[in-house]
């Protein structure tokens, strides 16, 4: 079964709407979250093209996910142990190696060189970091007992 779907090309003064098969085309596609239910056209799949709109779009969504993960480790640093289970470590290292498969599955090859180096690299540290604090965790009981 051959999938159709639509393009909304804006020429001159007037939008047109074209024909198109999806299995040809090459370019960024995702789901659209909404929330909100509405009587008009209802886009189950989006496709974008423009390979500048794609890099800023997955810019913007890479650096918002970072910045969940930072602020995780950085308050597990600052924490000094108490709080943080050695569960919540794991999870968060497990999530991080999932999110950087993702990213290198489906998002470097829309992403230009430098800013896909500088984001392993990151990747790679904030990874490192929770390793750290993986092997240097001890549980609270059994400090208490080695102070005694």
């Amino acid at each position: 079964m051959d999938k159709k779907g639509f393009l909304l090309v804006k020429d001159y003064n007037f939008p047109r709407i074209k024909d198109l098969t999806l299995q040809v085309t090459n370019g960024f596609s995702f789901k659209p979250r909404n929330s909100i239910n509405y009587d008009g056209v209802v886009v189950s799949k989006l496709i974008m093209f423009n390979p500048s709109f794609t890099e800023t779009i997955l810019k913007k969504k890479i650096k918002k996910r970072l910045e969940i993960y930072l602020r995780f480790i950085i308050s597990v640093i600052e924490t000094d142990d108490d709080d943080t289970d050695i569960t919540d470590l794991r999870a968060a290292l497990n999530d991080l190696t999932r999110y950087k498969s993702i990213i290198h599955n489906k998002y470097l090859q829309f992403l230009d060189q430098k800013y896909s180096d500088i984001l392993i690299k990151k990747m790679n540290l904030l990874e490192q970091e929770l390793k750290a604090k993986i092997i240097c965790y001890q549980p609270k009981e059994i400090e208490e007992t080695r102070k005694r």
